[in-house]
């Protein structure tokens, strides 16, 4: 089969398209004919350095996230999986491939009705999302300042914070992600790459802080007494910093999404199901074939990307 190869850490370059071995489905496990392989920004990093949650030597094939069709399993695995159209977490690795091998119990069933790219981009992002907007216990009428509004993330960020009754400022970076966010439904959006650009949204509520750093310290300050502030991405190359003691003095929480693995199922489930329903739309933005899994991480990297980038295999 075809897969794209990591053998050192370092520039996108370094992914390289090439032949892999067919992966066997071992106990419990399923095989998947994969037609979409989820990208996310973490996975640019890890690329890049080494570091983040993923673990594994070189070489390997990176990826943790994968949708397609059973087309086999494992001993002890359901047989009543073969032939559904599933999405699923890799573990880590193998997802920027043709098939791949994955626990048969972590896979979720992709509703009927909803295509197999949004189950995708909804797999890491929906679920995200939708903890966010539950660790925050928002609530309807606060006033709401997403950051990366544009993002995979941010984009679902923008719809759940809506359809709870939020008044939604969106904070994006450059003019064409503007539009985006208010053809996404902000009430209203404003540019961060702009001087004076907290003034323009106000005081919130509620920050989700998905880019870090400079931006992030000037929306904590933009939060009055009572509000929330949770980051969940640094777009910037830095999480914020914010001392325990400062949010105190401000009045300020900030909150640490902590969910299980029982609830970190949930949220997928719910973000699948909005979707089935109509109601959450991931936004994909941009998608490449596996032989440039490399453009797609530099395309990331260099933020002319909007909402989620996927890999699409072609048979």
């Amino acid at each position: 089969m075809r897969a794209v190869w990591l053998t050192e850490f370092g520039g996108p370059e370094v992914l390289v398209a090439r032949e892999a071995p067919d992966p066997v489905p071992g106990p419990d496990q399923a095989l998947i004919e994969v037609t979409f392989a989820n990208i996310t920004f973490i996975e640019t990093q890890f690329r890049a350095t080494g570091s983040g949650p993923f673990t594994g030597s070189l070489p390997m094939i990176p990826g943790n996230g994968v949708g397609g069709v059973v087309i086999a399993v494992g001993e002890d695995a359901d047989p009543g999986l073969v032939g559904a159209r599933v999405v699923t977490s890799t573990g880590g690795s193998g997802g920027y491939a043709e098939r791949a091998a994955v626990d048969a119990a972590a896979v979720f069933a992709v509703p009927e009705g909803v295509a197999l790219d949004t189950a995708v981009a909804l797999l890491a992002d929906g679920r995200t999302a939708t903890m966010l907007v539950h660790a925050v216990g928002l609530r309807a009428g606060e006033r709401v300042l997403v950051e990366a509004a544009a993002g995979g993330v941010g984009s679902l960020l923008v719809q759940l914070a809506k359809a709870a009754g939020a008044h939604v400022v969106a904070a994006v970076g450059g003019a064409r992600k503007v539009e985006v966010a208010r053809e996404l439904g902000a009430d209203e959006a404003v540019d961060y790459r702009e001087h004076g650009w907290p003034d323009r949204a106000g005081g919130v509520d509620v920050v989700f802080d998905g880019v870090g750093g400079d931006i992030g310290r000037a929306a904590f300050g933009l939060l009055d007494r009572g509000g929330r502030m949770l980051s969940f991405g640094l777009a910037s190359g830095s999480w914020t910093s914010i001392a325990p003691e400062e949010a105190a003095r401000r009045g300020v929480t900030l909150v640490r999404a902590t969910p299980t693995p029982t609830e970190l199922r949930a949220y997928t489930e719910s973000a699948l199901a909005e979707a089935a329903a109509g109601r959450l739309r991931p936004l994909i933005g941009q998608r490449f074939p596996l032989e440039r899994a490399a453009d797609a991480h530099a395309a990331i990297q260099s933020r002319a990307t909007v909402g989620k980038t996927l890999l699409e295999l072609s048979r």
